[in-house]
């Protein structure tokens, strides 16, 4: 796919590319009597980095995503082989993609067994606890070891693989994963980093950032919200095992006098 990008635009070929931060995304999917739904936040216009996007709960590893932490379902062992990297940075992806899950939207991926998770995350409690995980002020591990609950590593799917392309100046290495909103649980407060929030079907939030002066949507998420037309919520973790993931890192062509950006795909080894 091959996307215009403004006219006179040139890039800052002189500045040496940045090394990518690893991150984990996660689209949240619940199934309603008007079809299936998924969660997107639009960042606040002051953000550093994709100010005015319509995203998916996400965000960077922080340092204490490597703290021992309760686990239960597939193991860092099994996480690294099938997101192509090592135990170490597979184990904080998926620790990330729970804690920036409940920074974001109350939904916490983590339970007192493997066959349960939490419920009644309504209170001030939990809604201070997420200000904190927000502000690194705790960890994921600290919070689920106070309150006698793991990590939940089954109830993700690894979706996607998506690397932003070299002449960005904030760069991230993305894994998208998919969920299913647990039983019992609900969306709570915004997170300090959005304005707004909307459950939409997948194909309606595609229809909305085709729409003149629609959802502003970055190329990675309207991707994996193509892919997510027609799934139920109760499937997508299933669905996810037989997914092929290819590492995407758009790359700048130049055609004439302009400039495109082109999704450019890695082979998967």
């Amino acid at each position: 796919m091959r996307t215009a990008l403004p006219a006179g635009w040139e890039p800052d070929e002189s500045r040496p590319a940045t090394v990518p931060r690893d991150a984990s995304t996660v689209a949240l999917l619940r199934d309603t009597g008007h079809g299936t739904e998924t969660y997107l936040l639009r960042r606040q216009p002051t953000m550093a980095f994709a100010a005015g996007m319509s995203v998916f709960p996400g965000g960077s590893l922080q340092a204490g995503d490597d703290e021992p932490i309760g686990w239960t379902g597939p193991s860092p062992d099994a996480w690294a082989d099938r997101l192509r990297c090592t135990p170490e940075i597979a184990r904080g992806l998926v620790v990330a993609a729970v804690r920036e899950t409940f920074e974001e939207s109350g939904i916490l991926l983590a339970g007192p067994d493997e066959h349960s998770t939490a419920t009644d995350l309504d209170g001030d409690e939990i809604t201070q606890v997420r200000l904190d995980l927000d502000a690194a002020r705790r960890s994921l591990a600290d919070v689920l070891g106070e309150h006698g609950w793991v990590l939940r590593s089954d109830l993700l799917g690894a979706w996607a693989h998506w690397i932003t392309p070299s002449f960005e100046p904030r760069r991230f290495d993305t894994r998208f994963f998919v969920a299913a909103v647990p039983e019992g649980q609900r969306v709570g407060s915004l997170p300090g980093e959005a304005d707004r929030a909307a459950w939409l079907t997948p194909q309606a939030a595609l229809d909305a950032a085709a729409a003149s002066g629609g959802v502003a949507m970055m190329p990675p998420t309207i991707a994996v919200c193509r892919d997510l037309v027609g799934l139920r919520a109760t499937d997508v973790v299933a669905a996810s095992a037989e997914r092929v993931i290819e590492t995407i890192e758009p790359r700048l062509v130049r055609i004439d006098d302009a400039w495109f950006i082109e999704n450019s795909v890695e082979d998967p080894a």
